[in-house]
């Protein structure tokens, strides 16, 4: 396919899949309460956050895949420092309907190397942005946790400051003079023709959302759980001031994703049941000091892997948001609550 062919979006071709295991276990192994009324009718597995990081290469001589197994390295080691990062989801053996949780150390983060036939340079310059939006999705390889079993599903659980960390990790080891020119770790190319697997995925087949999504950060510290009434409320009033500044509208009950700072993840649906003007009125009188935060306070776009470059592009969105979803998570300072609804 040629780039000048505008009507069509070039197709993303896969090289390897691998996987990128924590460079040792922790032991005691941690968990992850993950607590749902009902899992599997409310679609909790069939959404997630997609992220893309966009690197231009540094010199011409970097080859996809030194780059790639310096990448994988350099994972392990810090999934081994957080390694709820390289966990997976498994039941537990509680009685109490729909409990599960995530184990350290049991999954690794699933790595997929892909080509694109056309240079960054262009795919960024891409003019037809419906196209551009279809190709960027196709770069994302996200399976759906399987609904009756989801043990068996790779998860990447982001954890706050994670980029940083990894990107610091990656230069230490490449940077030490003691190294070797190459990374230990030599990736083949994958035969797709020849493999027959159903677990590789030849093609993506994600869906870029174009969706509204606004970040309100709470300044308190003790705000992280959804048992308090209020708490609850201040989450609405968001959504309602969501609302009201973007013009669309979220459905009546939705879906809260919530990490408390116990260790323990809640998913629950909020219904709105307090009209507009209380809601602000709340969030008004409130003691909690409201303001705006967004994606670019996760890291993302000021990390480097080496030489100082850092990302050309980054992109975010969550995938499978008909009905919108708020995501509710602690920071060192309070609460992030973020809102995202599809146009």
């Amino acid at each position: 396919m040629t780039y000048g062919d505008k009507n069509l979006a070039p197709n993303v071709e896969i090289e390897a899949v691998l996987t990128a295991p924590p460079f040792k276990q922790t032991d005691p192994w941690q968990t992850c309460r993950v607590l749902a009324t009902d899992p599997i009718g409310s679609g909790i597995f069939r959404r997630c956050l997609n992220i893309v990081v966009y690197y231009k290469k540094v010199v011409e001589e970097d080859s996809g895949w030194i780059v790639t197994g310096w990448i994988k390295e350099s994972l392990g080691r810090v999934l081994a420092d957080q390694p709820m990062l390289g966990g997976r989801l498994r039941r537990t053996s509680s009685e109490d309907i729909g409990e599960l949780e995530i184990v350290s150390n049991d999954g690794g983060v699933r790595l997929i190397e892909a080509k694109i036939p056309i240079t960054l340079s262009q795919f960024l310059d891409h003019q037809l942005k419906e196209t551009s939006e279809e190709s960027e999705a196709q770069l994302v390889f996200w399976n759906d946790v399987d609904d009756q079993n989801p043990q068996f599903s790779p998860l990447f659980y982001l954890q706050e400051n994670f980029f940083q960390k990894w990107a610091n990790v990656h230069k230490d080891i490449v940077s030490k003079s003691n190294s070797p020119k190459n990374h230990v770790f030599y990736s083949p190319n994958l035969k797709i023709g020849g493999c027959k697997s159903a677990d590789i995925p030849i093609s993506s087949k994600q869906i870029k959302n174009n969706d509204h999504t606004v970040i309100f950060k709470i300044t308190d510290e003790n705000l992280c759980s959804l048992d308090k009434e209020s708490d609850k409320k201040v989450i609405l009033a968001c959504v309602e001031e969501f609302e009201r500044e973007v013009g669309r509208k979220m459905a009546s009950k939705f879906p809260v994703y919530l990490r408390e700072c116990s260790n323990k993840i809640k998913i629950e649906y909020c219904t709105k049941n307090v009209d507009h003007d209380q809601q602000l009125e709340l969030i008004n009188k409130s003691t909690h000091e409201v303001s705006r935060g967004s994606w670019d306070d996760l890291g993302a776009s000021e990390v480097d892997f080496g030489q100082g470059k850092k990302p050309d592009r980054v992109t975010y969105w969550i995938g499978s948001i008909s009905d919108g979803v708020v995501v509710a998570t602690p920071s060192t300072s309070g609460l992030y609550i973020i809102v995202s609804v599809p146009t």
